[in-house]
Parts: structure tokens; sequence; C-alpha cells
């Protein structure tokens, strides 16, 4: 088991965090893998420290991710991703009321977005409609700098962004397919006063992260643990319900394009 041991990074967006990784650890031992892991406040941090070979292993947000890959210039293994990190999207929400028909109506509106270094609810709508042809520069946003370094995670500075577009503050919001799905099913989101105005292309979000020096061996079993987890199993279904899926899957590298240029052109 010594020869698998490993050390994974994760950030503690949320007090479940623990007991999500006390649970991994356990399925992992089962499959003679031994690791331990190393909890962060910020993806920045974790990201300097898996380059700094400090871990071995970084489960990452989509921008931590590219930034992984940049900073080993393409040679980082993306090891496993959950299955709903897959064609992610995001939502351009308007209120009924704004007049607000087309993506080009939303110049001289109000934009309520999420953190600057959400993927999902800032960085990505921002990007896809200078891709449509959309002065983002006419739009006035109203950003929610929430949790910032915790790339989104928390999804607070979406609700809050909601919550703006509800009370009449803004005319427009941007959030992930994942809070969208979540307020709707609590019951948050007043159907009568909001509606969708476009859907963003799909992208890919959260990855396993390694650098290439990780030995075969371990990547091997660190994937085949993962990929064996089944819904049907109650000790692996309660590790899904915390993570809030039901499928591990390899990773995959050709859909962080879209959040690659627009990194790039932030900097």
């Amino acid at each position: 088991m010594k020869d698998l041991a490993m050390l994974v990074g994760a950030v503690a967006h949320d007090a479940k965090v623990v007991t999500l990784w006390e649970s991994l650890r356990e399925h992992f031992r089962e499959h003679g893998i031994l690791i331990d892991f190393a909890l962060f406040s910020t993806y920045e941090r974790q990201v300097e420290s898996l380059i700094r070979g400090h871990i071995d292993v970084a489960w990452n947000s989509a921008v931590a991710h590219v930034r992984v890959k940049r900073q080993t210039e393409g040679r980082s293994r993306s090891l496993a991703m959950r299955e709903i990190d897959r064609d992610f999207h995001s939502k351009l929400l308007v209120r009924r009321d704004a007049a607000v028909g087309a993506l080009s109506d939303l110049e001289g509106k109000a934009l309520a977005v999420g953190s600057v270094d959400s993927a999902h609810a800032r960085i990505l709508p921002l990007h896809f409609l200078r891709q449509a042809g959309v002065a983002v520069e006419k739009i006035q946003l109203m950003p929610f700098e929430v949790d910032v370094g915790k790339h989104g995670d928390t999804a607070t500075s979406e609700v809050q962004a909601l919550a703006a577009l509800h009370e009449g503050k803004a005319q427009a919001a941007a959030v992930g397919d994942a809070v969208w799905l979540a307020e709707q099913a609590n019951g948050h989101i007043d159907l009568r006063r909001v509606d969708v105005l476009w859907t963003t292309p799909a992208y890919d979000f959260a990855m396993f992260d390694a650098l290439p020096a990780l030995p075969e061996a371990k990547a091997e079993a660190f994937q085949r643990a993962l990929l064996s987890m089944t819904w049907k199993n109650p000790k692996h279904r309660r590790i899904f319900e915390l993570m809030g899926h039901r499928q591990w899957v390899s990773g995959r590298d050709d859909r962080y394009g879209a959040l690659d240029a627009a990194l790039a052109a932030a900097t």
C-alpha cells in the first residue's frame, strides 16, 4: 500500500468536504491505495502546491485546471471528472418586464454576475457574449465578489445575483446550470418574473489533476478506484450524494478552449 500512497488536495468550500474526503479515503484504502488529503482555502494555493510537488493530485475547478495545464505546458494529467462536469452550461436570465428579447438588448442594462474567478457565473458568460457580438463594455455589470479564491464553488455569489434579479436591481443575471436547476427545485425562482434568455455553448468543469511526474501505477490505480464506484452501492452513493453526481468518468481536455481563451484575454 505504501507504493500507492498519495496526498490529494481539495478546496474547503463547505463543511461537508471533511466528511467527503474521510469517506473517499476509506474507499481508496479498500482498493489498496493509501491517500491522505490536504485542504486549501483557495484554488490559487492548491495549484501552487501541486506545481511545486507538495501534493500528488488536486481536485480542481475549471479555472484551476486550465492554469495547471498552462503551467505544465499541457503535460499535466487529467485523471477523472464527474459526469456532470461534462457539457456544462451557463444561463443568462432576464426579468420578463425588462424588454430584453435578444442578446444585444443587454447593452445598457444591469447584468448581475458572480465572483471574478467564477468560470460559470462570470468569466465564460461574458466571453460567450463577446463571441456573439455583444458589446459587453456597454453592459452595466453588477458583480458579487463573494468567496473569491473558491472559483464560485460556494454558489453564494450566484444566489445573490439571482436575488438582485428578482428584486429588480438588475435586469439580467448569469448563473451556472447547477444553481439554476437547484434554485428551481427549491422553489426560489419566480418564473412569473424571470425567464431564460440564453444558454451558453457547452464547456467542461472540474477535474482531478496530477503532474506528468506522477508514476503510471499511481495514476492508473487512482483512476481505477474512482471509476469502480457505482450508484447502486450504498457506500458509494453516500459519496456521490456529497459531491452531487452519480458517476465518475475519465478526464478529457478538449472542452476547455473557451475558458483558456477567456483567461488569456483577461491577462
